[in-house]
């Protein structure tokens, strides 16, 4: 029996999540953690009966506590507490922000397996996440499409003859529109994404291209290659998930339908591949595919994304911090569209960076920069 902790249960991936392990055998929810959706998380208390279940506020205990018997935890230290249960195999960790990040090195030090779909994770802490996992022999396995997709065709056996890895980006909302048309989207325009359904936050960052850097960086550290090996390809109609090429020339590419249903069962089932939840199979006739070149001028903000993952240490700490800032006030409608990038270069230019941050140093840099930018 394999036995499942989410962290992030009433979002989007954390939902997706439980609709797989609910088509498949032999998988047990032993915890959860929520925000504010207290509501949702009280359906699925009563759906899949876990142990242990953590909230967001101290206040909301008592709300859970009258209707189940259960342990209830609450706070960062809660989910702490929750990925040091010993009785899991697998930690999912489809929070977004910074909050799980010491449950997920908790957790890899208890050598329990990590499906990932938290960015920040590996943007911030990637160089001690991933020592720390080599150290203690454990799997990170993405649930990203686009990192799932190349693990997929890397089938963990072709690291050595890999040349390249390509990162698909839809090209979001803007992809056919002119920089002087940007001065003017609202946050409206910006989260009319074409392909996919996702949180604000992520579906700004696909207006940006934001996205693709975190991706890019998140791929260095997750494959080990280096910056100049990972290139972004625009794939509007977002069917290839990420391709690997080879050194004989040779390409493999991940082909599905936009649908997270797919990466999310194949990180929980690795290296098996299951039936598992039914999706829909894209129509194989009649399908075009485009591949095109990311217009860099247009989207600055991926070339200084990537240009953070190469400078490492707490430059990708600061590019994100500025970045959630900007985009909450763009969503708030204090900044516009373009104001994003203005705001990240600026933050960037004068902060300094610390080469080798501890984690507690990641941590204090990411309160001082949103500290800084609120």
């Amino acid at each position: 029996m394999e036995k499942i902790i989410i962290l992030g249960s009433t979002g989007s991936i954390g939902t997706q999540t439980l609709e797989v392990i609910e088509k498949l055998n032999n998988y047990k929810v032993l915890g959860l953690s929520a925000g504010k959706n207290i509501k949702l998380l009280k359906d699925q208390i009563r759906k899949f009966h876990p142990q242990v279940v953590c909230v967001q506020k101290e206040e909301d205990i008592k709300e859970i506590k009258a209707e189940f018997d259960i342990e209830v935890l609450y706070g960062n230290e809660g989910l702490v507490e929750l990925s040091n249960k010993t009785n899991y195999n697998t930690l999912v960790v489809a929070t977004s922000g910074i909050v799980s990040v010491r449950a997920v090195v908790n957790a890899i030090k208890n050598k329990k397996r990590i499906a990932l779909a938290n960015k920040e994770t590996l943007v911030m802490a990637g160089d001690i996440v991933m020592e720390l996992a080599r150290k203690n022999s454990v799997s990170i396995v993405p649930i990203d499409s686009e990192h799932s997709a190349i693990l997929q065709c890397m089938n963990n056996k072709n690291n050595e003859s890999a040349k390249r890895l390509w990162i698909t980006a839809s090209g979001g909302p803007f992809l056919n529109s002119s920089r002087e048309d940007m001065k003017n989207f609202s946050a409206k325009d910006a989260l009319n994404h074409p392909r996919w359904s996702m949180g604000k936050k992520i579906t700004v960052d696909c207006a940006t291209l934001v996205n693709k850097g975190l991706e890019v960086i998140e791929a260095h550290h997750l494959y080990n290659f280096s910056y100049d090996d990972i290139k972004v390809v625009i794939h509007p109609q977002s069917i290839v998930h990420s391709l690997v090429e080879f050194i004989d020339g040779s390409f493999l590419a991940q082909l599905g339908l936009p649908s997270m249903h797919i990466p999310i069962q194949y990180a929980l089932t690795y290296p098996k591949r299951l039936e598992g939840i039914k999706t829909d199979s894209f129509n194989i006739y009649n399908n075009k595919l485009e591949f095109l070149e990311p217009d860099y001028e247009k989207f600055p903000l991926l070339t200084l994304t990537i240009e953070c993952g190469k400078t490492g240490g707490t430059a990708p700490v600061v590019l994100n911090a500025a970045n959630e800032v900007a985009v909450n006030k763009f969503l708030n409608n204090e900044i516009g569209f373009l104001d994003i990038e203005k705001l990240i270069t600026k933050t960037l230019e004068k902060t300094k960076i610390i080469k080798n941050p501890t984690l507690e140093e990641i941590f204090e840099v990411d309160r001082l920069i949103r500290q800084d930018l609120s």
